[in-house]
């Protein structure tokens, strides 16, 4: 790998200045994750009230966010390869199942127990984490354009995990597929805006009604991050499976952005686009997973622990792989 090679030759504290920079940004995430974990364990959030917090991100901040950036900055001819990014979601949840099949001759358990485990490979947290990422390391321009880049990559992502996802994590129980899982309100927001966008509707939307909306959708990071630290801190960790809990975070916290890293080394993509595929792949396992086997009333063998610890291992891997491609980008 050329790109690695030079970065060995070099004497220049290029590295140590980009995991500072990566480090800084991923840690003031979990700061406000922190504060969410603390306050569930503190009591101050009980489970009522951090799921009317979860839905107001989800059902009002979030959509609301989508709506606005894309009306403010998306057109059909600035982004006309857009559809490549619902396909690119595809591309890396099927990365995610082919690494995890080969680690789960290595997992003990029964049907339920691997498929929950290649879950945690395959599906990543692939919205909340990834924006609050890029609003604290890109400059503001770079940062709206990766925005709507996500954005559009989570069309796919939330039709996958909300179908194939609960198929892989609900495989024993007979149930009636539900539709409407599929269009979630960020789904709904992005398809209707995108339809506005398409037919010149935005032209008529005003400026008063846009603003009040831009100042509701911009209190979506912190609140997501408070809702998922909340979440991790509502985690039971009773029994520690090690081994599925080793063979998780080799695959999805390091093989995986690894692999991830070599590809892009040898291809010539956009800076941008190169650093949402390697977010996406260096991500966390998804805490959707988590809400599904809930929902269905499925026995937790290992999403718990993978959410919680694949966090945990993310304050060192995430920096440590970030800072790898920006060195990448530079020497290119």
């Amino acid at each position: 790998m050329v790109w690695c090679s030079a970065f060995c030759g070099r004497r220049d504290p290029v590295f140590i200045d980009s995991f500072k920079t990566t480090g800084f940004a991923v840690a003031s995430i979990f700061v406000l994750a922190a504060i969410g974990f603390l306050l569930v364990k503190k009591k101050f959030l009980q489970d009522k009230s951090l799921e009317v917090l979860s839905r107001l991100v989800i059902e009002v901040t979030l959509p609301l966010l989508i709506f606005c950036q894309l009306v403010k900055d998306f057109r059909f001819n600035l982004y006309p390869n857009w559809w490549v990014f619902p396909l690119l979601s595809l591309s890396i949840t099927a990365c995610g199942v082919v690494c995890g099949l080969l680690f789960t001759k290595f997992i003990k358990g029964g049907t339920e127990n691997r498929l929950q485990f290649l879950s945690s490979v395959a599906f990543q947290n692939s919205g909340y984490l990834p924006l609050a990422l890029v609003n604290a390391l890109l400059p503001k321009a770079e940062a709206g354009v990766m925005f709507i880049y996500i954005f559009l990559f989570l069309l796919g992502f939330n039709l996958l995990i909300w179908s194939a996802g609960v198929y892989m994590l609900t495989f024993t129980r007979a149930k009636k597929f539900e539709m409407g899982s599929l269009f979630s309100p960020p789904v709904i927001a992005t398809l209707f805006s995108l339809v506005l966008i398409f037919f010149g509707f935005y032209k008529f939307v005003p400026e008063f009604v846009i603003r009040p909306l831009r100042i509701l959708g911009d209190c979506t990071l912190p609140l997501a991050l408070i809702v998922v630290g909340g979440n991790l801190g509502q985690i039971s960790l009773k029994r520690i499976d090690k081994r599925t809990l080793f063979f998780m975070v080799l695959a999805k916290m390091v093989i995986l952005p690894l692999a991830g890293l070599w590809v892009l080394s040898q291809l010539k993509l956009p800076a941008l686009l190169g650093l949402l595929i390697l977010i996406q792949l260096a991500m966390p396992p998804s805490i959707s997973s988590s809400v599904i086997i809930s929902h269905y009333k499925k026995e937790d063998y290992c999403i718990s622990q993978g959410i919680f610890f694949g966090h945990l291992f993310s304050l060192i891997t995430l920096p440590l792989f970030l800072s790898f491609y920006f060195i990448l980008v530079v020497l290119k």
